[in-house]
């Protein structure tokens, strides 16, 4: 494999510099005495520090991604440049990892599971990286599967309750970033509400999904769960896999201060 193939990028961003980061925003956060989110922690040393900090009783909030639970450092070695499609950062970790950050998820070390949206096509977009890791568009497509993927690999997975489960993808991110009326079904609160199939199994794929980009990073994964009603506000936006929404029905929300930092 030569070192400017897609699994270097990985190679080029070890654990001991997440670990060394994580680290020093920790120290940065409690010598100015300012809580802070560290976001998208890929591996185990990363956790190991986060646990530290809390036992210090500091403010800091911490996020991961769906890739780095259930895709490995395996899928940065496919054929040829297939590897590309992988690419973000930190990059996704050996397996290994994947357990520490569900053991983290589960003791509120890691407090949410989010991900930024990069739909990056793999022709015409990643390809440009082609003999260079370095010029691959960096970042992986999966928004539309983040619910799905924490309930095969949690709830099914047996790491994650089903009240923990709602926790890291809705309540803890509502509160988090202060915004009461989201995340809870309760009087006075938007009426955010998803009717779920816990048992439902479907197949990821490229071929079904509805993000606007030419592969997905979990092809052919089955999983077990899937939505079969959203509502926003009161108002039913999905049935089934049709879309019922309209352009405009978004709403600016001004946030309060985070419930986590009072």
């Amino acid at each position: 494999m030569r070192p400017s193939a897609p699994y270097y990028h990985a190679v080029s961003r070890p654990q001991a510099v997440e670990r060394e980061g994580a680290h020093r925003a920790i120290t940065m956060s409690e010598i100015v005495d300012v809580p802070i989110l560290l976001v998208h922690v890929s591996s185990a040393d990363a956790v190991e520090q986060i646990h530290w900090a809390h036992g210090r009783g500091l403010k800091i909030l911490a996020e991961t991604c769906p890739q780095y639970l259930v895709l490995t450092a395996e899928h940065l070695r496919a054929p040829g440049f297939e590897g590309a499609k992988y690419i973000c950062s930190p990059p996704i970790r050996e397996r290994s990892n994947q357990e520490h950050l569900w053991k983290a998820l589960a003791a509120d070390d890691l407090q949410a599971v989010s991900t930024d949206h990069c739909p990056f096509d793999f022709h015409g977009q990643k390809e440009m990286g082609r003999g260079d890791f370095r010029k691959v568009p960096n970042g992986l497509p999966g928004v539309e599967h983040r619910v799905d993927l924490l309930h095969d690999g949690g709830v099914v997975g047996g790491h994650l309750t089903p009240n923990r489960w709602v926790e890291v993808i809705s309540t803890a991110p509502a509160r988090m970033f202060g915004l009461p009326q989201k995340g809870v079904v309760a009087a006075g609160a938007d009426a955010d509400l998803v009717i779920y199939d816990p048992n439902r199994t479907h197949t990821l794929s490229a071929a079904t999904h509805h993000m606007d980009v030419d592969y997905s990073c979990y092809e052919g994964r089955s999983v077990q769960g899937g939505a079969d009603v959203v509502l926003s506000r009161g108002k039913v936006i999905v049935e089934g896999d049709a879309w019922l929404g309209a352009a405009g029905d978004g709403r600016f929300l001004k946030r309060e201060r985070s419930e986590y930092l009072r």
